[in-house]
């Protein structure tokens, strides 16, 4: 061999060369010797981690900010825990790494012909890899060392061509021996595209931007994931477009520019973001992923609304297929379509609300006060609950300011992705999350890691005592009577400001706006540890735009 390397140095190497800085793990004995010897002597802090699915949140939320996040876990016992995690990562396209430490082959081969267990063996060699290959894009086994670096070199260059999670097993015996060091640097496959398929597409959505009175552009989660935002911005400057988002993809761009006009979410979406879509006879929807969360009660009227993702074009019974959506914005600008002259709907002014600082605090009404402390060093992460209606209308200036898992929408994924963004953030940015009070109570120990690393989100836990959103996706009429919540969305209550005095950080319990003001003050202050702030909220109190299902 042309230089000494060994199968745990070469993948060390490989994920610092793809930018990994942090690593987040749990102990465990098929893995510590990997991480031990050779992660923290490389340059990648190892972020331990008090379960497994945290580390998983922790990891995506550190790669959507970093473009590569990364978790070790032992095998079965702990990675079959982060199975959620890594779902919610392939359903999202966010590039993550699974390493699992994994029994030597004496162990597996003595427990496949004579029955004799190791720790955490389930059915031999096979379990944990069946597990993984259906929710990542590449799941890879290290049982040679000969074989190490092509198998690392092709999961790794999955994992960022296709945005998505891949699945390593590092085998306890296989971290010490000699492979061949690393040849060249990792880099995405390229994007490819049919040239008529391509041509054509172009050709029809540029008929169709020339034809409108009213167009409209629609970004969607793929232009973040691609990396794509500098084209877009390019593409509605040229046209001079008005544009709009998806929750998903909200602040791709900074919303503070003078051609944004809101989040398009259905019936959840402002007045004037509704009223630009119904006038509109032309939208242009560039990687919008189409949901139940981003229809809300709304049926696209695909005539009219050319969409551009997944590696294809739909425009009414128009499909053309294997068109890239990079080319195809490429395509579009090189045409050079005269610009538009369009009015702009006008657009309310934000201002805090004239509030009694002894009022209650309501569901909408916080997020109307909390408005003032959202700004262009802000990073907003809002969890699966109604949080999701109030985060979306707020205004977040930064664009990639904003974090949610909107699509696949697991409660309790916020609290503990912050971790992952604080450590992957600017100094001069903070972290405001907005989370349910069932889904804070899902991963609640995300706390004792952040204040472990000295991190300093601001955890806000909307305490209504409901599982609020899955009522209101149940029966929503309950939130404008006296009828009573589904027994299963009741909640027992938790005093969580106490929770600070159990993980060392600083904790607050508001329910005037009075008290909410000083504590957002005090948590602003607090650099050297996690805030969380308990807002208590009368449980028939929903943000007014998720109103429209009840009626």
């Amino acid at each position: 061999m042309n230089e000494s390397c060994t199968v745990g140095q070469y993948l060390v190497d490989r994920l610092r060369q793809l930018g990994l800085e942090h690593l987040f793990a749990i102990a465990g004995d098929y893995s510590i010797e990997w991480l031990n010897r050779y992660v923290a002597p490389n340059g990648i802090q190892i972020v331990e981690e008090v379960n497994e699915v945290n580390a998983g949140y922790a990891a995506d939320g550190y790669a959507r900010m970093k473009g590569i996040g990364a978790l070790c876990l032992t095998y079965s016992a702990g990675a079959l825990c982060a199975v959620n995690a890594v779902a919610g990562a392939y359903v999202e396209k966010v590039p993550l790494v699974l390493i699992n430490g994994t029994p030597s082959i004496k162990k597996t081969i003595t427990f496949e012909q004579t029955g004799f267990s190791a720790h955490h063996f389930i059915s031999g060699r096979e379990t944990d890899l069946q597990s993984f290959e259906h929710l990542t894009v590449a799941a890879i086994r290290i049982e040679n060392p000969d074989l190490a670096p092509t198998l690392i070199d092709y999961a790794l260059t999955q994992c960022i061509t296709e945005r998505r999670p891949i699945y390593i097993e590092l085998l306890q015996d296989m971290v010490d021996l000699e492979c061949e060091p690393p040849q060249g640097v990792l880099k995405p496959a390229r994007a490819l595209s049919d040239e008529t398929s391509l041509e054509q597409s172009v050709t029809k959505i540029c008929a169709e931007l020339e034809n409108a009175e009213n167009p409209l552009i629609w970004l969607g989660v793929e232009i973040d994931r691609l990396g794509l935002q500098d084209r877009a911005m390019s593409l509605i400057r040229q046209l001079n477009v008005p544009f709009v988002t998806e929750l998903l993809s909200k602040a791709v761009l900074a919303e503070d520019d003078e051609l944004f006009v809101g989040v398009f979410d259905g019936q959840a979406s402002s007045a004037a973001v509704m009223d630009l879509a119904d006038k509109s006879d032309f939208i242009l929807a560039l990687g919008v992923w189409l949901t139940d969360i981003n229809a809300l009660g709304w049926e696209p009227d695909y005539d009219k609304t050319a969409f551009a993702s997944f590696d294809a074009v739909k425009l009414g019974t128009y499909f053309g297929g294997q068109v890239a959506l990079e080319h195809l914005l490429d395509g579009i600008l090189a045409e050079k379509i005269a610009p538009k002259t369009r009015k702009l709907p006008d657009m309310p002014a934000h201002s805090a609300p004239s509030v009694d600082e002894a009022d209650v605090i309501t569901y909408q009404g916080f997020y109307h006060y909390i408005q003032q402390y959202v700004d262009k060093n802000t990073i907003v992460g809002a969890d699966a609950s109604m949080n999701y209606f109030g985060s979306l209308l707020l205004d977040v200036p930064s664009p990639g300011g904003f974090v949610v898992q909107s699509s696949y929408s697991a409660i309790g994924y916020s609290a503990p992705a912050a971790t992952g963004i604080c450590l992957a953030k600017s100094p001069d940015q903070k972290v405001l999350v907005f989370s349910g009070d069932g889904g804070f109570q899902m991963t609640a120990q995300c706390l004792s890691t952040q204040t472990r690393f000295g991190l300093d989100p601001i955890v806000f836990v909307i305490d209504n005592g409901v599982y609020a959103v899955e009522q209101w996706l149940a029966d929503a009429a309950v939130f404008h009577s006296d009828e009573p919540f589904y027994k299963p969305c009741r909640l027992h209550r938790w005093n969580y400001s106490a929770l600070a005095d159990v993980f060392g950080c600083r904790g607050w319990e508001v329910g005037t706006y009075g008290e909410l003001k000083d504590a957002v003050t005090g948590a602003l202050e607090n650099s050297g540890s996690p805030s969380v702030i308990q807002v208590r909220v009368p449980d028939k109190t929903i943000p007014d735009n998720a109103a429209w299902k009840a009626h």
